[in-house]
């Protein structure tokens, strides 16, 4: 890999040491609002850093005083343009494609996290960020909607109440309020140490476990989502059977018992099981007898 990639100059791609993958905004000048090049270039980074066998983490963060402070006025006018049907078929401003990524995707929130940039941060798998961050949906200001499947995210981070607190008045929570919310996992002083200490949390997953594993678990938090009780529990009987027969299996427990870093085949070997967290599960999921046949 290089070392660093650049898809144009306001999306950066690099990997790190440790098998992850930053990508950053870098429009500073305008608090990394989105335009729709950008949108394509932030998209088009995370099919790159989840094809590439070398990256099981990506980190998403922002230059400067902003972490992403919304659309661009250009990337307004093109989504009004469109149409509902148009918006269906466009990858370009289908927001829960984060969620067809196998990897985790990680969101340091540095600053401004604002409408479209507060989806973007939602939509990822964790989110930490700096005590002075500010997040706000925006949208009810602005005479508009919970956008891009925001509505059914949103409740799931921080509760129904939480979520109607922070659509409806579109107010600013600051980053405390939002780690007390549970809408990110910690906070850091400044964007200095919330980029080395997240980095650092995501070497650290890299090495302590399997990206088959990580793959998975993913794909059934979001598939589950949906999913009654029993149909969680039975999916996730077969996906154990399954697990056993991927090689990360025995290296997990040979490498605890060795007392050393494991060495993972992963996503090399290939996925336990091929579930869409994107989509919702069917009312009948498979069952344990189905597996045994």
């Amino acid at each position: 890999n290089d070392a660093m990639a650049q898809h144009g100059d306001d999306v950066l791609y690099e990997v790190l040491p440790g098998r992850v993958a930053l990508i950053t905004l870098n429009r500073p000048d305008r608090l990394n609002a989105l335009t729709m090049q950008m949108q394509e270039m932030y998209f088009d980074a995370l099919e790159r850093a989840d094809a590439d066998p070398e990256v099981s983490i990506i980190v998403v963060t922002g230059v400067g005083r902003g972490f992403c402070a919304g659309a661009d006025v250009e990337l307004l006018k093109t989504i009004g343009g469109k149409g509902t049907e148009g918006m269906k078929h466009d990858r370009n401003v289908d927001q829960i494609l984060a969620y067809s990524i196998t990897k985790p995707i990680i969101a340091a929130v540095n600053g401004a996290c604002a409408g479209l940039g507060f989806v973007l941060a939602v939509m990822a798998d964790i989110r930490f960020s700096t005590e002075t961050a500010k997040f706000t949906s925006a949208f009810a200001k602005r005479g508009l909607i919970a956008e891009h499947g925001i509505s059914w995210a949103l409740p799931r981070i921080v509760g129904i109440s939480n979520a109607m607190d922070i659509l409806m008045s579109a107010r600013i929570v600051p980053g405390a309020e939002a780690k007390s919310m549970g809408l990110v996992t910690a906070v850091y002083p400044d964007a200095e140490t919330l980029r080395k200490e997240v980095i650092e949390y995501a070497r650290q997953m890299a090495i302590h476990c399997s990206p088959a594993s990580l793959a998975e678990i993913k794909a059934q938090v979001y598939h589950h989502a949906s999913a009654t009780p029993r149909e969680a529990f039975d999916e996730s009987s077969s996906l154990m059977l399954k697990s056993f027969k991927h090689p990360d299996s025995k290296e997990g427990v040979d490498s605890y018992n060795e007392n050393r870093e494991p060495v993972w085949q992963g996503l090399k070997f290939g996925r336990i099981a091929k579930l869409d967290p994107a989509r919702r599960p069917s009312r009948r999921l498979a069952s344990n007898r189905d597996c045994a046949k």
